[in-house]
């Protein structure tokens, strides 16, 4: 697959479509990828859903979202005439609810380049809390995503130690790619009511504290893995910090949490980053990786 640019948003930050768009050129992004979907609308958690943190925030929005056929029908439209590259994320409940959301996916517009799927939510299945902390649930969901025929990327979490066999597992199910992180979980509480900042309790930090864990993860899965192309994602906000992650041996960077201080944040770590390419001669983003 080849990107118009290295740079992405990143799922849960940047809205289900053209948001962005008065604000920047969306076409000049490697693609937008949207706010996880699920194969029905979801309520999302009660409020407060966004805490700022030192280095970041936390979030606990809960997946809120219309479902797949609405924004098929009523969302989608609009962000392809922005020239956009969409890449969509999905998720789910249960492994059903993933083969559903690819099934709904399968006759989408050849706009939408591939599926995230987003592995780092709870499931009801009585498996653990989380799917991408099990590794024959990871691969389950992998595999039952084969319908949206399009690639698909599994977004991975860094809380389990595991994420090296989570990410060979979802390869061998058919991920052409992986994303590397999600947020982190976190809780915090407020000085004057003693109780969680947040309306469901813990969430998920996200921002520049987690990024030296998310290179980590993304160096770990391509010493292990290196075959397997990686999108790195996790407290990018400066084109320096896209170049850690392509040393690390990501293929391409994703921009989330400093979407929220600067919408225009994506494109320019975008600029930044083929600015430092082009001080040191680098025409290939694939070379960055070379210089380790």
């Amino acid at each position: 697959m080849t990107l118009p640019g290295p740079v992405m948003t990143a799922s849960g930050t940047a809205g289900y479509g053209d948001e962005l768009a008065p604000l920047m050129d969306m076409s000049a992004l490697g693609a937008v990828v949207t706010k996880s979907l699920a194969p029905f609308e979801w309520p999302g958690n009660p409020a407060p859903r966004v805490h700022p943190t030192p280095q970041g925030m936390m979030n606990a929005v809960g997946l809120q979202g219309p479902g797949i056929e609405y924004w098929l029908s009523d969302v989608l439209p609009d962000l392809l005439a922005t020239g956009a590259t969409v890449v969509a994320s999905i998720w789910g409940r249960s492994v059903d609810d993933y083969r559903r959301a690819a099934e709904m996916l399968a006759d989408a517009p050849a706009g939408v380049v591939a599926v995230e799927v987003n592995l780092s939510c709870p499931n009801l299945e009585g498996r653990g809390s989380i799917f991408a902390h099990d590794v024959d649930l990871s691969a389950e969901v992998v595999a039952a995503t084969e319908a949206c025929g399009r690639p698909r990327w599994a977004k991975l979490s860094a809380n389990t130690d595991r994420i090296v066999e989570v990410a060979a597992a979802a390869h061998d199910a058919g991920a052409e790619a992986v994303t590397c992180v999600n947020t982190l979980l976190g809780l915090g509480y407020d000085p004057d009511t003693l109780r969680p900042v947040l309306g469901a309790g813990g969430g998920g930090l996200s921002g520049r504290a987690i990024h030296p864990v998310a290179v980590r993860a993304v160096h770990d899965v391509h010493a292990a893995l290196p075959e397997l192309p990686i999108i790195g994602v996790g407290g990018v906000a400066s084109g320096w910090d896209a170049v850690e992650m392509l040393l690390a041996g990501a293929s391409a960077v994703q921009v989330g949490t400093a979407t929220f201080a600067d919408p225009r944040a994506p494109l320019n770590v975008q600029r930044d980053l083929l600015a430092w390419m082009e001080d040191r001669g680098i025409a290939r983003i694939a070379d960055v990786s070379a210089l380790t």
